[in-house]
């Protein structure tokens, strides 16, 4: 059996979101910058439910499903790299984008911190929270069954999941990318996706079933 840990549902798979989402902004402060950076579509549909104006932006996307929310929402994508480590997004901006006053509206925790890093190199990279992530609690009894394969995607999901159940040697885990890999623990098993996209988990997951 398939569980994919994301909120969103994808047929044929079973849904058991770990995560939920609160906005934490009423406003978006866009005053000085000019380009906007986003790292997750929540982070996208956050933004487009407090201030449409974003739109207005030209925007820096992290990640394939990131890309297709903000153009699905009439935003416009302007970099967009293919795979997403925290260091190397850093080195690009610093390269393409010194001269930029970026905004990165993002959520209130993230996995890497590219502000510090970008201020080493002299780049005062803009910040506004606009949500905040929290667990969703799950009652022992609905731990995925034994020989399960387990879809993550995003570090807070493998976190959420490890709030609510115990790792049984008999799941695979799915992950959506690489640097969500090096939030799972060492002990269990694991395929990466071929692309950073729920789509590909779900492909990946069932080739593992196969």
């Amino acid at each position: 059996m398939i569980y994919l840990l994301s909120p969103l549902k994808k047929e044929g798979v079973a849904s058991l979101p770990m995560i939920s989402f609160e906005l934490v902004a009423d406003k978006i402060d866009f005053s000085s910058c000019d380009t906007l950076m986003f790292t997750s579509k929540q982070a996208v549909v956050s933004a487009n439910s407090i201030d449409e104006s974003w739109k207005n932006f030209p925007c820096i996307a992290i990640g394939g499903a990131t890309k297709k929310k903000i153009e699905e929402l009439g935003g416009r994508v302007i970099y967009y790299p293919k795979e997403f480590y925290g260091e190397v997004l850093a080195k690009d901006i610093e390269a393409f984008f010194s001269t930029k006053k970026i905004l990165y509206l993002r959520p209130k925790v993230v996995s890497f911190d590219s502000k510090a890093y970008l201020e080493k190199v002299g780049i005062d990279l803009q910040e506004q929270i606009i949500y905040e992530t929290s667990c969703v609690k799950y009652a022992k009894e609905q731990k995925p069954k034994d020989g399960a394969v387990i879809i993550f995607t995003s570090p807070s999901t493998i976190k959420c999941f490890f709030k609510n159940f115990e790792w049984d040697s008999s799941y695979m885990a799915v992950l959506i990318g690489h640097a969500t890999k090096e939030h799972l623990p060492d002990y269990c098993r694991y395929v990466v996706a071929d692309e950073p996209l729920i789509d590909a988990c779900v492909q990946k997951a069932r080739e593992v079933i196969l």
